[in-house]
Order: C-alpha cells, then structure tokens, then sequence
C-alpha cells in the first residue's frame, strides 16, 4: 500500500498461487473463440481503432463465470485491503480477459474515461507461461518525472496502479499474451480522487 501510494503503481510477483493462476489460464484458453476486437472509449463512444489498440477481450461476469470463485475471492480480498487500508470505499469491479495477438499493442493511455471517472484502481495480471525476454509485450508506465519503466508479462505478475493518472501502453507483442485486466471501482461515478 505505502509503493502504491509514493509512486503510483506497485508491481506484485507470484500474486496468483500455483491453482488459480492454472483455472484462471484454462477458463482464459477455454474461451478464446468467445473474444471480441477491443475498442477504446465507453459505452456509445467505444470505437474499433486498430492503430491504436490490437487486443482481444473477454468480458467477465460474476454470476455467468461462477466456475472462477477463487478469483472472486482474490479481487474481494483485495478491494477489502484498500478499502481498510487506503479508505478508498471501493464498491464494485470489473474485468476481462485480454488477448494480444503477435503484433497487438495498445498505446500510451490512461484507464479514466472522460464521460465516467470511477475507476480507481487498474489490476493487470499476467497468464503467460515461459514467458522470455524478447517476446515483447510489455507494460511500460510512465513516471511523475518523465522516466518510464518496462514490466515484463511473466506467469502470476501482477500490476497496480492509480486509473486516473498513469499513463502506460503495452509494447507490440511477438507472440500470443494473455492477462487478466480489471478495475477496482468507486461509485457513484463522479469520485475517482484517492490517494493525492
């Protein structure tokens, strides 16, 4: 929590233990006929931008993908531990599963759309196997005094950060990535301020 709130974003490895990260990558591959092109923007605004974004989402439903208690219970463990911690009154969430393709990118944004703020908390959490340097695909978040840092994609990783003020992108992947990508969610819609 102190990481996240100094510099913004907090990089957690072996954040999934050994039999979520193994449901979690069957259900993801169990599905991979059911993913759609991504867009960017909200509701009536999300556009189709293949220049801008080249993923493949999953979008998950609490009731409908039952079969991932396990994960349920990590992300509301989690909400809990800010909430308590952070006194964010967190009070919802949501996540897909996302596909890069070879070649899928997504460039520089931040995860607050303009017409709706409550997205408080952005988690990323990588479901590749073997994962080696050179096949692309990074995170890079971009820091308060201009510097950036590379996050590889590597099996359990997870990645927090602030929705609303850091700015990253993925770099073009080299081979088929896989994460699970999710938001940490204040209601109504216009809070979203935390932490400074």
């Amino acid at each position: 929590m102190d990481e996240l709130s100094d510099k913004d974003f907090v990089i957690v490895d072996n954040f999934l233990d050994q039999q979520r990260f193994d449901t979690i990558r069957s259900f993801f591959l169990s599905h991979l006929e059911d993913f759609t092109r991504a867009g960017i923007g909200a509701l009536s605004e999300n556009i189709i931008r293949e220049d801008i974004r080249g993923d493949y989402t999953y979008w998950l439903d609490r009731n409908r993908d039952a079969s991932l208690h396990a994960l349920w219970d990590l992300i509301d463990e989690t909400m809990y531990i800010y909430n308590r911690y952070c006194f964010l009154s967190l009070a919802g969430h949501e996540f897909h599963l996302a596909h890069y393709p070879k070649g899928g990118h997504y460039d520089t944004h931040l995860d607050q759309f303009n017409a709706r703020n409550n997205r408080t908390i952005s988690m990323v959490i990588y479901l590749n196997k073997d994962w080696q340097k050179g096949d692309g695909g990074e995170l890079e978040i971009f820091r308060k005094d201009g510097s950036s840092i590379l996050v590889e994609p590597i099996e359990a990783r997870c990645v927090m950060f602030k929705s609303a003020v850091v700015p990253h992108r993925v770099m073009p992947s080299h081979k088929p990535r896989y994460s699970l990508t999710g938001w940490l969610l204040q209601q109504p819609s216009a809070l979203g301020k935390f932490l400074g």
